[in-house]
């Protein structure tokens, strides 16, 4: 089986301990030395365990490694910095799992933005000052796509979501835009809705609470592009 999971911040005390365990089960890990502290791999990994470091590889190199652990069935676990869904360059991984048919999941780490706001002893969201955070970068190497509107996810808004819904609309998203409602994420009662912004608040009708809403393109099964992190033509300071 083969796990992606956020190594945290950096302190090797901030990952969860469901990726410390597979850490420690782990017959194959493929980590982000760029950024993943190697504290993390010295202090759970198995002395039999084989490492790779991601830093150095392509993304053919990266995945030949997952579909060799899948075949051989090995416990392997791909480690990446804070969590994988904010600029973890796991999406064109997936697509190539998801192509080939092999298994997987994705285990969610402390982001740094989280750990931030931790060492500044802050809240993001004050009543009547903030109640947004925006999560960018500005653009290097990767470009930030043009007239493209952003990745959206609305917390405390379940019970309202037709008018949620209608104002994504009126600022300028589809109506066909991909939309989801997560229902206590990571609970044994879990449910997932995925629909559209048209659709979605018909879709989950009777959840109020303890939900989120996910809108944006990032959502589709379309998605094809790739990162440059991992591209072979790519260079960077730990592959020339």
């Amino acid at each position: 089986m083969i796990y992606f999971v956020g190594a945290g911040a950096g302190a090797a005390d901030l990952i969860t301990v469901k990726g410390a365990e597979l850490l420690k089960r782990a017959e194959m890990i493929i980590y982000a030395g760029s950024l993943v502290n190697y504290e993390l791999i010295k202090i759970y990994a198995d002395k039999n365990c084989e490492i790779y470091d991601s830093s150095k590889m392509t993304l053919e190199e990266i995945t030949e490694k997952l579909i060799y652990g899948h075949e051989k069935n090995l416990l392997t676990v791909r480690l990446h910095s804070g969590d994988p869904s904010i600029y973890g360059a796991i999406r064109e991984q997936i697509n190539i799992l998801n192509e080939k048919n092999i298994p997987f999941e994705i285990v969610p780490g402390v982001s740094s933005f989280c750990a931030a706001a931790a060492s500044l002893k802050v809240e993001y969201m004050i009543p009547e000052v903030s109640q947004t955070l925006i999560i960018s970068r500005i653009e290097g190497r990767t470009p930030s796509p043009e007239n493209k509107l952003p990745s959206t996810v609305l917390f405390l808004s379940a019970g309202m979501i037709d008018k949620a819904c209608e104002n994504l609309i009126a600022k300028g998203y589809s109506p066909e835009t991909p939309a989801a409602l997560v229902y206590k994420a990571s609970w044994p009662d879990e449910k997932i809705i995925r629909g559209n912004l048209t659709t979605l608040p018909e879709l989950s009708k009777g959840i109020n609470k303890t939900a989120l809403i996910l809108v944006g393109e990032f959502l589709s099964d379309e998605i094809k592009t790739k990162s440059k992190l991992y591209d072979k033509n790519f260079y960077h300071e730990y592959r020339k």
